[in-house]
C-alpha cells in the first residue's frame, strides 16, 4: 500500500492525477459527495441555532467504507476536492467521515498537470472552514425552503412540485419574458433600402437615414425620387479598431457554446468537466478573467512564432464582480503548445477549439479597420442615403477568433459630386418586434447580471427549471405575415402585399401553465423567494461569510423567521384563489361563459359556470395554447371534440378525441392511441389500419378466458400472466404464471388455479439450485 493517499472527487481525475505523482502515492475518488442531511425529515436542528444532522447517503456507504480503510493504511493523506466552495465542503464531510485530523492537508490547484499537482504536493493548506461555511449556510436555507415551501404548494397549486431560493427567480424571468411579449403590440414602419450605380455600372447598397411611419409618407418618398437626382455629398473615412474580449469564465463560454456550437448549458458544463478531468483545460467553474503569468508567457509564444510579434500584445484582464469567487484563472488550455488535442470525440474537440481559440485571441493585437461612410443627397427631398463600408486593415486577433470577411464591406471608389442612377428601390414595410425569449445562453447571461447565481449554479439553475416543467425548450414554426411592399421598377412605382414568416422561434425557453400560477403565487404570498434583488443580496452574504467570517447561523436566522411565518400564513390561502379563472368570452350557441384555469390535470377550458342547473363541459388545453394567452376562438375550437371519422358496419362510429392520457380513436368501448396523427386530421383509412392492427394484438394477446369470470390468461412484456380483470387503481392484480405456476403450460390452467393465484394462496415456486460441482482434489 502507498504511504500517501490522495482523495479526489471524480474516478476520472483520479486516473490522471495517480500517473503524474507516481508508485509512492495512491488517488482515490470520493464519487462527489458523500454526506448530507437525511430525506426522511429536515435534518436541522431550527431551535438549537439551526445545527445540521449529516449521514453518509445510501449510495456511498460503500464507497466511504473503502476511503476508511485506505485512510488507516496511508500515513500521510491529501484532500484534494474541487477548488470551490463546493469542493471545500466535500473535504470538509470527508474529514467528519472519516475520522481525519483537523490538520489533514489541503490541496488545490487550477489545472490537472504534473507541475501543478507536484506544487500542490508542496504547499497544501488546510480546509478553509470560512468557505465550508458559506456552502453550509446555502445548503441549509435551501433546505429549509425546500421542505417548509412544497407541501404548500401540493396543497394548493396542481402540478407545483417545488420552489427554491434560486430556481424560483429563475422561473419568474421566463414568465416575465413572455408576458412582455403578450403584451407588445407590433407597430409598424417603411424602411427604404436601394441599390445605386455609377457611371463604371459599380453597384454600392444604401439605406435611407430615417424611416417613415406610414404607406403615405413612403409612397411620396418614392414618387419623389423619380424625377430626383442623386448626387455623392460626402465621403468620410475614419479607422477604428476592434479590441479582442476576455478569456472565458463560465458564463461566458457557455453564451458562446450556445451561440457558435449549438451546446445546451448543461451540455457544455458536462463536455468542459470531462476536458478538466483530462488535464486538458483548467478549472471550468469560475468567474474570473485572470491569466497566469506562466499562461500569458506561454501564449505570447505561441503568437509570436505563428503570426509574428506585431500580432501579440499582453494583456491582463482584471475580473469585475467585486464578488468574484475565490483565486481561480479563467477558463484555459494547459498546454498553449497544443491548438487540438487528439483522441478527444467531435463534441470535446469543438470546445477545447473555442477555448484555446478565445485564450490565444486574448493576448493579439486589436484588429485595425477603415470604417467608409458615403452620403448621397436627393435633389428633390431633405433625406439623405447612406452607404456605409469596412476595410480590413490589419486582422490582428481575427486571425484566430471571430475572422471577418472584408470583400462583403467593400465600396466601389467614388469622389464627391459624383452622380449615382436608381437601380433597385424597395420601400418594405417591418414591424417593431418583442423582446426575445430567452434561450439558455441569454438565461445564463441575465442571471449572472442580476448577482442571482454563481460559476457553480448557472447550469443547475437552468436545467432545474425545466426538469420540474415550468420550463420547456421548444422550436416553434412562425406564421405567415402580410406586409405592404413598395418598388419603382422600369421609371415605375409597383404597390404589393407579399408576406413572410414571422415569430419562428429555435430552442428558446417557454413558461409553462404551472408557471404563470406558481410565479403568481410566489409574488404574491412569498415575495423574498422570488425577488431578485433579495436572491442577490443572499449571494452577497454568502460571499461576507466565505471573506469575512461572518458566523452563517446569524444569515440564516435572518431569512428564516420572516419566511416561516409566511408559510404559516399560507394555511389560509384557498386553492379557488391559486387556481383563479380568465374569462374568454361568450360561447355563440350556448349563451354560456368561456373561461380557462389550471385544474389537477392542467390547463382546461370550460364553458358554463359550476353552480348552473346543466354541468360545465371542459376541453384540455393542447399544443403551444397557454392560459395566459389563448383567445376565444382558439378556446371554442378545442370543444369541436370528439370528431367523427366515419363510420363501418362492423365497428360502428369510428371517434376521434384528445383524452387525459394523449390522443385517441374510440369504436364502441374500445380505444386506440393516436402516437403521429392528430384527432382533427386522421382519415377513416388510417383509423381502421390502426384498429385492425391494435385487434390483430389484442388477440394475439389473449391466451385463455373462462365463462363467467373477469379473469384471464395474457400474454405481456415479461411473459404470460394472469389477470383478475380489474382496471388500474381499482384492485388490479397481474401475476407472472412463471412464478407460481413454473414450467406449466399457460393455456393449461384451469379457473381455480387462476383465482387461488390471485387470491395470494399460491406460493412462489423455488427456483432449482444448480448443482454443485465436485472439486477434483489433485494428487
Amino acid at each position: 500500500m502507498a504511504k500517501n493517499l490522495v482523495i479526489v472527487e471524480s474516478p476520472a481525475k483520479a486516473k490522471t492525477i495517480e500517473k503524474f505523482l507516481g508508485k509512492d502515492f495512491s488517488v482515490k475518488s470520493s464519487i462527489g459527495h458523500i454526506r448530507d442531511m437525511p430525506k426522511k425529515n429536515m435534518g436541522i436542528d431550527i431551535e438549537n441555532n439551526f445545527e445540521p444532522t449529516y449521514e453518509v447517503t445510501a449510495d456511498k456507504k460503500k464507497v466511504v467504507t473503502e476511503l476508511r480503510k485506505a485512510a488507516k493504511a496511508a500515513d500521510k493523506i491529501y484532500l484534494a476536492t474541487d477548488e470551490d466552495r463546493e469542493g471545500e465542503a466535500i473535504a470538509w464531510h470527508l474529514l467528519k467521515a472519516l475520522d481525519l485530523p483537523r490538520d489533514t492537508p489541503r490541496i488545490v490547484f487550477h489545472e490537472i498537470t504534473k507541475g501543478a499537482i507536484t506544487n500542490a504536493i508542496v504547499k497544501p493548506r488546510t480546509v478553509d472552514y470560512q468557505l465550508v461555511d458559506a456552502q453550509q449556510a446555502r445548503r441549509i436555507i435551501d433546505r429549509l425552503v425546500g421542505f417548509e415551501i412544497s407541501p404548500v404548494l401540493w396543497r394548493k397549486i396542481s402540478g407545483a412540485r417545488s420552489a427554491g431560493r434560486v430556481q424560483s427567480p429563475v422561473m419568474r424571468l421566463v414568465v416575465e419574458r413572455e408576458r412582455e411579449i403578450s403584451d407588445h403590440t407590433a407597430e409598424s414602419t417603411y424602411k427604404i433600402k436601394a441599390e445605386l450605380s455609377n457611371n463604371a455600372g459599380k453597384l454600392v447598397e444604401v439605406k435611407l437615414s430615417q424611416d417613415f411611419a406610414n404607406k403615405d409618407e413612403a409612397l411620396a418618398f418614392s414618387t419623389a425620387l423619380l424625377s430626383a437626382t442623386l448626387s455623392v455629398s460626402s465621403i468620410e473615412e475614419k479607422p477604428s479598431k476592434r479590441s479582442p474580449k476576455p478569456p472565458f469564465i463560465t458564463s461566458t463560454l457557455q453564451q458562446e457554446a450556445s451561440q457558435k456550437l449549438g451546446f445546451s448549458v448543461k451540455q457544455t458544463m458536462t463536455l468542459a468537466q470531462n476536458l478538466y478531468r483530462e488535464g486538458a483545460i483548467t478549472y471550468m467553474r469560475t468567474d474570473s478573467f485572470t491569466l497566469s503569468e506562466t499562461a500569458i508567457e506561454a501564449a505570447g509564444k505561441v503568437i509570436e512564432q505563428k503570426f509574428g510579434s506585431e500580432y501579440h500584445t499582453v494583456r491582463r484582464f482584471k475580473t469585475k464582480d467585486a464578488g468574484a469567487q475565490e483565486a481561480h484563472e479563467a477558463i484555459r488550455p494547459t498546454d498553449l503548445s497544443k491548438p487540438e488535442i487528439l483522441g478527444l470525440e467531435a463534441q470535446a474537440a469543438k470546445l477545447y477549439a473555442l477555448i484555446y481559440k478565445r485564450t490565444l485571441a486574448s493576448q493579439m493585437s486589436d484588429a485595425r479597420l477603415q470604417k467608409t461612410q458615403i452620403k448621397i443627397s436627393i435633389s428633390s427631398r431633405p433625406e439623405s442615403f447612406i452607404a456605409n463600408g469596412e476595410v480590413l486593415i490589419f486582422p490582428g486577433f481575427l486571425s484566430v477568433y471571430d475572422y471577418l470577411s472584408a470583400e462583403d464591406k467593400l465600396l466601389p471608389n467614388l469622389s464627391q459630386g459624383d452622380i449615382l442612377n436608381l437601380f433597385s428601390f424597395a420601400a418594405k414595410q417591418s414591424f417593431s418586434r418583442a423582446k426575445p425569449r430567452y434561450t439558455e445562453a441569454s438565461l445564463v447571461k441575465k442571471i449572472e447580471e442580476m448577482g442571482i447565481g454563481r460559476p457553480s449554479t448557472f447550469a443547475t439553475m437552468v436545467s432545474t427549471v425545466q426538469d420540474r416543467n415550468y420550463v420547456t425548450k421548444e422550436t416553434r414554426e412562425g406564421i405567415q405575415r402580410e406586409y405592404q411592399l413598395i418598388e419603382i421598377k422600369d421609371q415605375q412605382i409597383i404597390q404589393s402585399q407579399p408576406s413572410e414568416t414571422t415569430g419562428a422561434e429555435k430552442n428558446k425557453l417557454f413558461p409553462t401553465n404551472v408557471a404563470y400560477l406558481l410565479t403568481d403565487f410566489l409574488v404574491k404570498y412569498f415575495d423574498d423567494i422570488i425577488d431578485y434583488k433579495f436572491t442577490a443580496k443572499l449571494e452577497s452574504d454568502f460571499d461576507t461569510i466565505a471573506t469575512q467570517n461572518v458566523p452563517w447561523q446569524g444569515v440564516v436566522k435572518n431569512f428564516y423567521e420572516p419566511f416561516h411565518q409566511k408559510i404559516e400564513a399560507a394555511a389560509d390561502i384557498s386553492r379557488e384563489e391559486t387556481h383563479g379563472m380568465r374569462e374568454l368570452g361568450t360561447d355563440p350557441k350556448s349563451g354560456k361563459p368561456v373561461s380557462v384555469r389550471f385544474g389537477r390535470y392542467g390547463a382546461f377550458a370550460q364553458i358554463g359556470h359550476k353552480d348552473d342547473e346543466e354541468k360545465p363541459v371542459f376541453a384540455s388545453l393542447r399544443g403551444s395554447l397557454d392560459i395566459e394567452s389563448i383567445v376565444l376562438d382558439e378556446a371554442l375550437e378545442l370543444f369541436n371534440m370528439p370528431r367523427t371519422v366515419g363510420e363501418t358496419d362492423t365497428l360502428g362510429t369510428i371517434k376521434a378525441n384528445y383524452g387525459r392520457f394523449g390522443p385517441y380513436l374510440q369504436y364502441g368501448k374500445k380505444y386506440v392511441s393516436l402516437k403521429e396523427d392528430t384527432p382533427e386530421e386522421v382519415t377513416l383509412e388510417k383509423a381502421l389500419e390502426l384498429i385492425q392492427a391494435k385487434e390483430k394484438f389484442d388477440a394475439e394477446r389473449i391466451i385463455k378466458t373462462f365463462d363467467d369470470s373477469e379473469i384471464q390468461v395474457l400474454n405481456g412484456r415479461f411473459g404470460p400472466y394472469i389477470w383478475n380483470g380489474k382496471k388500474k387503481g381499482k384492485g388490479q392484480k397481474n401475476i407472472t404464471i412463471k412464478k407460481v405456476f413454473g414450467d406449466k403450460a399457460p393455456a393449461d390452467l384451469t379457473l381455480e388455479e387462476c383465482k387461488k393465484a390471485v387470491a395470494g394462496k399460491l406460493k412462489p415456486k423455488a427456483k432449482a439450485k444448480p448443482k454443485k460441482k465436485k472439486k477434483v482434489v489433485k494428487k
